[in-house]
């Protein structure tokens, strides 16, 4: 599988544009929250507080499937090599400044890569070729589970006070 120039520039324009990926290591698939860096796609996880990614071993290949940002539906499928990147190298320092950017509602987002170089894997994935022959069915899946949530239940009281909002606007 080799990745002609168009092909190339398909992968990076979509992968860039897109905020989401699908990344299909050993495992089931996972969207995962990346940076495009270098020719390469970004993502930072497996740490705490931050978005898993079992199966994605360096050295491996992954399957990544981009969707379109307005519409969701699929772009483009490659495949990819899967290299991670050592904490402090010149790769490293480049991929944590786009990821950064891009990290939102981090916790300490003063002290984060200090905490994602001791705690964290960044995994650069390399485009080695695109799927010409896309499924014909959706492969519409629910997705996984994560400790990396925002969406925690509501206060009890959230009710009573959206309704003293609404009493008032009359």
């Amino acid at each position: 599988m080799t990745l002609t120039l168009l092909d190339q520039a398909l992968v990076e324009e979509a992968t860039k544009k897109s905020g989401l990926i699908w990344v299909q290591g050993t495992g089931p698939a996972r969207g995962l929250w990346h940076a495009w860096v270098d020719g390469a796609a970004c993502v930072l996880g497996d740490g705490p507080g931050e978005q898993p990614f079992p199966g994605l071993a360096d050295g491996a290949t992954a399957e990544v499937t981009v969707r379109s940002k307005d519409k969701g539906g699929r772009i483009v499928a490659w495949t990819a090599r899967v290299a991670e990147v050592a904490p402090g190298s010149e790769a490293w320092e480049a991929a944590v400044a786009e990821l950064k950017g891009k990290r939102l509602n981090a916790p300490d987002s003063e002290t984060m890569t200090e905490r994602w170089a001791r705690e964290c894997r960044v995994l650069r994935l390399e485009p080695l070729g695109v799927h010409a022959d896309m499924p014909g069915s959706s492969l519409a899946a629910t997705p996984l589970g994560s400790p990396a949530v925002t969406r925690r239940p509501i206060p009890a009281a959230l009710p009573k006070l959206l309704l003293k909002r609404k009493k008032k606007r009359r």
